[in-house]
């Protein structure tokens, strides 16, 4: 079967409401734009335009369509490639989910297996079942490793405890080295923390994240009693 070819998504503010940024988003092994609606429609209700742009193609140019600030939002081996780019392209901030930093020697290549490694969410898996367009066992294939070089920028690294594709103590460690990083650990999430059944506490995270680069603070408090 011939799949067709992955789409650039996109998904705006409605008209009226002032647009607060941009966010690229960089889908990670096996996925594709179209698998990010439910995030990038909740980040667009909080006023930021959001572009999910297929593995390979023009980053840059969407990022200097803005408005700022500009940020990337990547999901495992997407995360990684957004820490790289935010070394080499003027970014704002990076979020960078899921980074497949260590793996399973032997992991089970059964489809069912990676299902229940991606997510829990039965609307998601619902939708990865039936989409032709996912590439499935994509998660076995070597993940590319960390840039030489790392982003300055602030960066919030997202990642859920029972990630059995990635190690969470691994992604705190790498957090804790980036001069601006902020690490945000999902109670229960598994490896598409993105797209997982706390999916709603992750994009109110982001926003939170968004909102500090904002307002130039930077976490980890906007609002006081």
């Amino acid at each position: 079967m011939t799949r067709a070819p992955a789409a650039t998504a996109r998904w705006a503010p409605a008209e009226g409401v002032p647009v607060r940024g941009t966010v690229v988003l960089l889908p990670g092994r096996g996925e594709h734009p179209g698998l990010y609606s439910r995030l990038g429609t909740r980040l667009a209700f909080d006023g930021y335009r959001v572009v999910a742009v297929p593995t390979g193609e023009d980053v840059a140019g969407e990022l200097r369509a803005g408005p700022l600030p500009v940020v990337l939002l990547g999901s495992d081996t997407g995360a990684i490639n957004a820490l790289t780019l935010a070394a080499q392209l003027p970014v704002h901030a990076v979020v960078a989910a899921g980074l497949p930093l260590s793996a399973d020697a032997t992991p089970d290549r059964s489809w069912d297996a990676e299902l229940d490694a991606r997510t829990a969410c039965p609307v998601h898996r619902d939708l990865l079942e039936g989409d032709a367009r996912l590439r499935r066992g994509a998660l076995l294939a070597e993940p590319a490793g960390l840039p030489a070089v790392l982003p300055r920028t602030p960066a919030l690294v997202l990642h859920g405890s029972a990630d059995r594709v990635a190690d969470p103590k691994a992604a705190r460690a790498f957090a804790e080295m980036l001069p601006a990083g902020r690490f945000a650990l999902v109670e229960g999430g598994r490896h598409d923390v993105l797209n997982d059944v706390a999916h709603r506490s992750v994009a109110a995270e982001i926003v939170q994240f968004l909102e500090w680069l904002r307002a130039g603070t930077r976490g980890p408090v906007l609002v006081r009693g």
